[in-house]
């Protein structure tokens, strides 16, 4: 998998060059100070990843991430925590904060890399679905996923990726219509990029939900709805 990093100060790339340089399965093509200048690279070069800096002149990041191919991923990266819930917005798969933690950097390499590759794979289809389950085909077999494993539902650019306890599938529909598809009562639109199954959520906060060890941003539109289904209106959002 190969990245481009781009970000207007000159020891931010040079950091975050140095930490990507010990991630061993990801080749960096190149460096920009400027959107504009990647958004030439881009259009004669195929990029898998984006390292994204928000806060830059002439074109920021979100302005930027709005012109890139559908097939690039990014991972927006800046020292300001209020951009987080709007990065998934623009189907972002991670948000660093900086100073970027290796740690955190390694896990968000290894989940582009995942996704990476289930958006190049044959891509899946629901066939139908019941009260308690749907089918999903994939490699001529038909998966029945029953809606009580599932942990959430992620909308990633054209597609949904289905998380439950033991795999990811992911499938061409737009997040909305999926949701469709979910027991209204256990299922909760919680952000743009979002759906989880509040069976399985293990803690939050006002900005957060917590299911295993994954992290899901909850949006400001959503925030009231989240509280008011999920605690019976008991718990201040304030």
């Amino acid at each position: 998998m190969n990245c481009i990093i781009i970000d207007d100060e000159p020891l931010a790339r040079e950091e975050l060059h140095a930490l990507l340089n010990e991630v061993s399965n990801i080749e960096i093509l190149a460096k920009f100070s400027t959107a504009i200048k990647a958004l030439d690279f881009i259009k004669e070069n195929e990029v898998d990843l984006i390292f994204l800096d928000i806060e830059m002149p002439l074109m920021n990041g979100l302005e930027f991430a709005m012109q890139i191919p559908e097939k690039t991923l990014i991972v927006f990266t800046t020292a300001y925590p209020q951009y987080a819930l709007k990065s998934y917005e623009f189907d972002a798969i991670d948000y660093l904060l900086k100073p970027i933690d290796s740690n955190r950097l390694d896990k968000a390499v290894k989940k582009a890399a995942f996704y990476k590759e289930l958006l190049l794979e044959q891509k899946n289809t629901i066939e139908s679905n019941t009260l308690d389950f749907l089918f999903i085909k994939a490699d001529r077999r038909y998966h029945k996923i029953y809606f009580k494993d599932v942990w959430f539902v992620e909308g990633l650019k054209d597609y949904v990726i289905i998380h439950t306890k033991n795999q990811k599938l992911i499938t061409a529909m737009n997040l909305k219509n999926m949701h469709q598809k979910l027991p209204v009562g256990s299922f909760l639109r919680v952000s743009k990029s979002y759906v989880v199954n509040m069976q399985h959520i293990d803690s939050f906060d006002n900005h957060t939900l917590y299911i295993n060890e994954a992290e899901i941003p909850l949006g400001d539109v959503y925030k009231k709805d989240f509280f008011d289904k999920y605690s019976n209106g008991s718990l201040n959002i304030d």
